[in-house]
């Protein structure tokens, strides 16, 4: 029987999400997965804080693992959409909302959602940026 509570549940989501996107970027090193993890912890004490934020997550997670990144590596992950012009990382939007999405600002059009971006970058790790 799982008795994980809604809260563990919406943070091992929120972390398979994040995951699967750094996976799929083939940047899932065991360095980068600890952001993952310190993320987690952090947002963990963030929503016992303020409840009705859980829906969040996944987003809020899927963000400071790219500030992290942007902080030790380089911009993560790049936008597969943009063929021309300087390379650039796709953003989360909402960035306090559900249904977080990694989103194009500059051509101004979704992506994908928060761990989907396998599909979009494809196998051969498009999107890296690190």
């Amino acid at each position: 029987m799982d008795h994980a509570t809604p809260l563990e549940q919406a943070l091992h989501a929120a972390r398979a999400l994040v995951l699967a996107d750094l996976v799929a970027g083939q940047v899932a090193e065991a360095d980068v997965v600890s952001l993952v993890e310190d993320s987690v912890t952090h947002r963990r004490w963030w929503v016992e804080q303020w409840p009705e934020g859980v829906d969040y997550l996944a987003g809020l997670v899927a963000q400071d693992v790219q500030d992290a990144l942007l902080e030790k590596y380089g911009r993560w992950p790049l936008c597969p959409v943009c063929s021309h012009g300087d390379p650039h990382a796709l953003d989360v939007e909402p960035e306090l909302g559900p249904d977080a999405h990694w989103v194009c600002a500059k051509a101004g059009v979704k992506v994908a959602a928060v761990g989907g971006l396998g599909p979009v970058i494809g196998p051969g790790g498009f999107g890296g940026g690190l």
